[in-house]
């Protein structure tokens, strides 16, 4: 997905995230950084659209343990990509199932986010294994 100066400042606006860093140049710049660049909470949102746009509408978020690393600035392009790592039937008492992915989204510096994701699907379980990335053409 293409990273935009307005991805970055509406993220930051809508997560109430109003550290100038996320929305003037000038003062990241005086910070030390480039340019402005995206927060934890947009980040979290994109990895939480990804698997959801992935597993359906049914799927629900449990578990969201994610880390940053190399800064998303504008005029980059974020690539999510996840692996399912396991699945765990539900029984009597939590009917569906439950999903634990680990997920990577790199840029061209390297990796912005890593993690993994716990989710519940009511329905079938999926097959182990990657799950289809995210790039420029499925922007959020």
């Amino acid at each position: 997905m293409p990273i935009t100066r307005t991805l970055i400042v509406a993220g930051a606006i809508a997560s109430r995230d109003y550290q100038d860093v996320h929305h003037d140049t000038e003062l990241a710049r005086e910070k030390g950084s480039p340019d402005i660049f995206m927060n934890i909470l947009t980040t979290n949102g994109l990895v939480g659209r990804y698997l959801t746009d992935h597993f359906g509408p049914t799927a629900t978020l449990r578990k969201v343990a994610i880390r940053l690393g190399a800064p998303n600035y504008p005029g980059d392009t974020m690539v999510l990509s996840g692996t399912v790592e396991r699945v765990d039937p539900g029984g009597p008492a939590h009917p569906g199932v439950t999903v634990t992915v680990r997920v990577i989204g790199a840029n061209g510096i390297g990796k912005h986010v890593t993690g993994t994701v716990t989710l519940t699907l009511p329905d079938a379980a999926p097959a182990a294994g990657p799950v289809a990335p995210a790039s420029a053409e499925d922007a959020v």
